[in-house]
């Protein structure tokens, strides 16, 4: 299977996704760049150093300047490609995706990912497939670079909410799962420049997953059970390319990637000197998010699914914090991707704040719980079936921007359509999941009366 998204590429290895495939994706990105230099990096995926060698040799054909930071998070490309003034970079990685899966996201200069219009013009580069090639003697270059964990971590250190000093006194505990994945040395790493002790759960870099890799509870038993074991302060679980944040508490309790934010916003808005600040997020993230702004008075913006849209949009407002609901933190004191490194340091600061428990701060959250359903629709068209349902509820307090949402005081249904696949996802969230689950019945139903094919 080969998917092309505003995410990138994703395919299986093998039947999907062939060296010649790799020579084509890496081609068209190159004429899409056309001259300057590159940053390449790639999570661990056993795949990965074999197409990061073909994307490079094709880059350095077309007279590209390649430079590779080899097994990284995917962060960490974006955050190089901006350092280093780069005119593009590429992370090779399937992000969540499971074995035998791999893929490619695509880097702009500025260090975001390429938005629906350049990806549109890449893919366009590839099936036009009029490339130019360089004759020998005009290669570009190929340079190895080994630091770039360490100038990440330097990076995210220069946060002004961070309190170095005092996370440092704190001496944190911590269980680190990075599924074996591109974090697997890079958060070890800031754990223990911010003075942690560090337990590593799944910390070798070789690509086989113990688990499977998305950090859901049911796939983190190792590190809940480690956390208790050890009598740890917290416990962090990773993707294999390391931009999505799970935290668990000192009881071993799961906390939801919806609250990483919650606890990011917490303290960067308790300390921020800007007035009215802004904070970015998606539609389908916690309802929490936009209390604890209104807490600080700040004022949340929404804007539709996909990280380059909640990237562009703090970019538009100057947001002071922003992320969305899977754990991916985007610190603009930083840069202006989802970097799970970032959001330990701010979950570290939260903690440091005061001496209770992390159970303890955590449950003065406004607590929600998020349902989330789909339901086929064969071959119906999902935008009439959408306008239907805008027209019905037209009264309500109602987001058009991804689909359809709609909000009331405590809770929220979003409605929006799949891009890979003949279905229209719901998701919910209310204070207790019975609510939660009852409410995206109920408009699954809605979406039945306004008519499946």
């Amino acid at each position: 299977m080969l998917i092309e998204s505003i995410s990138g590429i994703r395919a299986t290895i093998g039947d999907s996704l062939k060296p010649a495939d790799v020579v084509n994706y890496a081609s068209a990105f190159g004429q899409w760049v056309a001259k300057g230099t590159v940053v390449l990096g790639r999570d661990s995926r056993v795949s990965g150093k074999t197409i990061a060698d073909i994307f490079a040799r094709t880059l350095q054909w077309m007279g590209l300047d390649v430079i590779d930071i080899g097994i990284v998070p995917t962060p960490t490309v974006q955050l190089l490609t901006e350092l280093m003034q780069a005119q593009g970079g590429i992370a090779i990685t399937a992000s969540h995706n499971p074995f035998p899966w791999n893929g490619i996201k695509f880097i702009d200069k500025t260090g975001l990912f390429l938005d629906a219009e350049q990806v549109a013009a890449v893919l366009a580069n590839k099936k036009a497939a009029s490339w130019t090639f360089k004759a020998a003697g005009e290669f570009g270059s190929y340079t190895q670079k080994t630091d770039a964990v360490t100038m990440h971590v330097e990076n995210v250190l220069q946060i002004p909410y961070l309190n170095v000093g005092l996370i440092r006194k704190r001496r944190f505990k911590v269980v680190i799962d990075a599924v074996n994945g591109g974090g697997s040395l890079a958060l070890p790493a800031m754990l223990k420049a911010l003075g942690c002790e560090v337990i590593e759960v799944n910390c070798v870099p070789d690509g086989y997953f113990p688990h499977t890799p998305e950090p859901l509870p049911e796939n983190l038993t190792d590190l809940l059970d480690a956390v208790i074991k050890h009598k740890a302060d917290l416990g962090l679980a990773v993707d294999p390319d390391a931009d999505r944040l799970a935290v668990a508490d000192e009881k071993g309790n799961y906390l939801s990637e919806e609250y990483t934010l919650v606890m990011a916003a917490e303290t960067v808005l308790s300390q921020c000197p800007v007035p009215d600040p802004k904070v970015v997020t998606n539609l389908s993230t916690t309802l929490a998010i936009t209390n604890i702004a209104e807490k600080y008075g700040a004022v949340c913006l929404r804007t539709a699914i996909g990280e380059i849209n909640v990237a562009k949009k703090m970019k538009e407002v100057d947001a002071v914090i922003g992320g969305e609901g899977n754990g991916g933190i985007i610190s603009p004191d930083s840069h202006l991707g989802r970097d799970s490194l970032v959001g330990a340091a701010l979950v570290l600061n939260f903690l440091a704040s005061d001496k209770r428990p992390l159970s303890e701060k955590y449950a003065e959250f406004p607590q929600y719980k998020m349902g989330k359903k789909k339901i086929a629709i064969g071959g119906s068209d999902p935008d009439a079936i959408l306008a239907k349902l805008r027209e019905k509820f037209a009264q309500e307090d109602c987001n058009t921007v991804d689909g359809l949402k709609i909000t009331w005081p405590d809770r929220w249904v979003h409605l929006r359509k799949s891009n890979t696949e003949p279905i229209l996802r719901v998701y919910s969230e209310a204070p207790t999941t019975e609510a939660a689950n009852e409410l995206g019945e109920n408009y699954l139903n809605e979406i039945k009366k306004a008519g499946i094919a």
